[in-house]
């Protein structure tokens, strides 16, 4: 019998481990990265010019109710691995310190805010601790104890947050975590501050908005793979963190790379104006789905006149479509929740603070602040589908589309995360998809299908190199990058011609505001010059997430790893049965497709019976299904040929795949 192994994969299990491991990269033998060009040192001093880096509202804010800090934020793992350190930023940033020229001086802005780290008091009861993850954790003082919001990634992070509020604001038991919506970064670090047993006895609520675990567990599962590596792009994960190299995320300056976690949630909240209690504190939740995630909520404490936004209104403009790839989110829809919130809150709100970045005091600018994040959203929706319909596709509408200067010359809509270019081509897709009704795009040839042909067109490989280097000495970097990814994609072996690409790929990076776009544009470089990262990704999703998943998740991921010629003609069927959840499912293989059922099969070939924690087991690769058939913890019955054609048919994807190559 075939030993059944599992791939899983989820987006931040891939990136955190690739940042964990990054340093095994070094710097010695790397290929030297380049300084800014006069041409980017032009454009980033333009920028100086164009926007009012004379408000300092913002410095104000992100330093009020400071309490502490600690002298060194560096957090280590149980082996002694370090996760979170901020000390590689404080090397080279510094808020005294001018942009350098490789830096657009916006984002060195978002990053010297950033830096602002420590214990902060929100107001009377409300204390977040920033600078420590991604994501800020916040902490709500009850009668007894504490409400905890969003418990960061890394249980380490949120374990050495919570030991700085228990030292400066005494020691108190956690009598609630709340996550406010289904991305890792707001969930992953509770076990850094609860233990489950609590959680599992009553002693400590889990609360979350409707539909939390489905999405929690399934975003990134069924596309991880390719999202997890595109990811490395977005993030920057491999680069130095240095005026060359990872500066800041947008959101927050990096991820961390501990283990992220997973306590279920025992209260679900299902609609707009349910009301929590928990040891005096009155918590009033807004739901907003499928807004910056398919599983949010808001929550007003009407004692502490406080709105808590979650990440549906951040300092930045934020991602309709995000670069590692996701389901396009709904602008219209997103928009229209920031509406409500004005409408149910405003009259009555003092402050305001989210999952990232620093809050908000007084009302007429929360709402002035409020209408601004709206409309980014409704203006970005509005103005692109105003160009779609008078026939501009998504590529011209992002060239195009321009902000009212109310929005162009406002802080918190600024491009440090998403941007208006790539949003807008996201509003096109989710109306009109890839295609852009020019017959020439209907079937046209991919890259590598393509490149020789426009090589040779060009002159070949010498000629188009040389035409780079004229387009390059006039700083037009964005051709250089058309002209060089043909050549390279033509012959992957022209060092020259991927040196071209990177020089130019570094310009554009160096001159972005997007935090992402910078590492996309950095990463690409790094790549071409030192060829794909070969270190081993934590390419497997933690032990929380395996357990949390499904039968259901679990066969949808088998359905697309099945290798479609390895069960070309085949036909036959397997039920699995789980005995600890009582639940059996029929897998069905016909026409070199899985579907599958809650339900058995009947005449299956084979039948395969154990307890869904046998099966997390396996997944997670402590035994195969061999070693279970062998101790008795799981049995086959029928055909056994079947199930081992079956698990042979499986594809293992490889997380290190090309991309500015072929």
């Amino acid at each position: 019998m075939s030993a059944l192994k599992f791939r899983r994969n989820t987006l931040f299990g891939l990136v955190i481990g690739i940042l964990a491991t990054s340093s095994a990269f070094g710097q010695a033998g790397l290929a030297p990265t380049k300084g800014a060009t006069a041409a980017t040192q032009a454009a980033n001093a333009q920028v100086l010019k164009s926007l009012p880096f004379s408000d300092r509202q913002d410095f104000e804010n992100a330093q009020k109710g400071f309490i502490a800090t600690p002298k060194t934020l560096t957090i280590r793992d149980a082996k002694g691995n370090v996760i979170w350190d901020m000390e590689a930023y404080k090397a080279f940033i510094g808020l005294d310190k001018p942009a350098p020229d490789t830096v657009n001086p916006s984002l060195w802005r978002n990053a010297q805010l950033g830096m602002l780290n420590g214990l902060f008091k929100v107001t009377d009861g409300i204390y977040q601790v920033r600078g420590y993850d991604l994501s800020n954790i916040t902490f709500i003082k009850t009668k007894s104890g504490w409400i905890v919001f969003d418990p960061l990634i890394s249980p380490e992070t949120a374990k050495a947050a919570f030991d700085l509020v228990s030292e400066h604001l005494g020691k108190r038991p956690v009598h609630a975590v709340v996550y406010s919506h289904s991305h890792a970064d707001h969930y992953g670090g509770v076990r850094g501050i609860v233990d489950e047993a609590d959680v599992k006895s009553g002693k400590v609520k889990i609360i979350a908005p409707e539909g939390f675990t489905e999405h929690a567990v399934s975003e990134n599962v069924i596309a991880g793979n390719a999202m997890g590596r595109r990811a490395v792009y977005m993030y920057g994960a491999v680069l130095p963190r240095n005026a060359r190299g990872g500066v800041n995320g947008g959101l927050g300056m990096t991820t961390s790379s501990g283990s992220v976690g997973l306590i279920l949630p025992t209260l679900d909240v299902t609609k707009t104006g349910q009301v929590v209690e928990i040891d005096g504190v009155k918590m009033v939740f807004q739901m907003t789905p499928g807004t910056e995630a398919p599983a949010e909520m808001n929550t007003w404490f009407p004692q502490f006149k406080a709105l808590w936004m979650a990440e549906n209104t951040t300092n930045t403009m934020h991602n309709v479509l995000t670069l590692r790839g996701a389901l396009v989110r709904d602008p219209l829809k997103w928009a229209s929740y920031i509406d409500e919130t004005i409408d149910l809150y405003g009259k009555e709100v003092e402050v305001k603070f989210q999952s990232h970045h620093w809050p908000q005091w007084g009302r007429d600018g929360i709402i002035t602040y409020f209408g601004k994040q709206r409309d980014i959203y409704k203006f970005t929706h509005d103005q692109s589908v105003r160009l779609m319909n008078m026939g501009y596709t998504g590529e011209e509408i992002s060239e195009i589309i321009k902000l009212p200067a109310s929005l162009e010359n406002e802080w918190s809509t600024r491009g440090y995360y998403g941007t208006l270019r790539h949003n807008s081509r996201a509003v096109y897709q989710r109306y009109m998809g890839w295609y852009t009704g020019n017959p020439s795009d209907l079937n046209n040839l991919p890259p590598e299908m393509v490149a020789p042909r426009y090589v040779k067109a060009m002159g070949g490989e010498a000629e188009a190199i040389r035409k780079g280097r004229e387009s390059f000495n006039e700083s037009d970097y964005r051709w250089v990058a058309e002209m060089m990814k043909h050549v390279v994609f033509a012959n992957p072996a022209n060092q020259e011609a991927k040196n071209l690409l990177a020089d130019a790929l570094e310009q554009l990076g160096y001159q972005a505001e997007s935090g992402p776009w910078r590492s996309v544009y950095l990463q690409g470089a790094f790549e071409l010059r030192n060829g794909v990262p070969n270190v081993q990704a934590a390419a497997s999703a933690t032990p929380d997430t395996i357990r949390a998943m499904t039968p259901s998740m679990l066969f949808d991921y088998f359905a697309v790893r099945l290798n479609p010629e390895k069960v070309e003609g085949k036909k036959y069927a397997i039920n699995a049965v789980f005995t600890d959840v009582g639940e059996t499912h029929g897998l069905r293989v016909e026409n070199s497709v899985l579907n599958h059922g809650p339900k058995a099969v009947a005449g299956a070939d084979a039948t395969i019976t154990m307890s869904k924690t046998v099966l997390n087991e396996i997944q997670l690769g402590n035994i195969t299904l061999d070693k279970a058939v062998a101790d008795g913890s799981a049995k086959i019955e029928g055909n056994t040929a079947v199930v081992n054609d079956f698990i042979g048919s499986m594809d293992n994807f490889k997380f290190w795949f090309n991309i500015v190559t072929p």
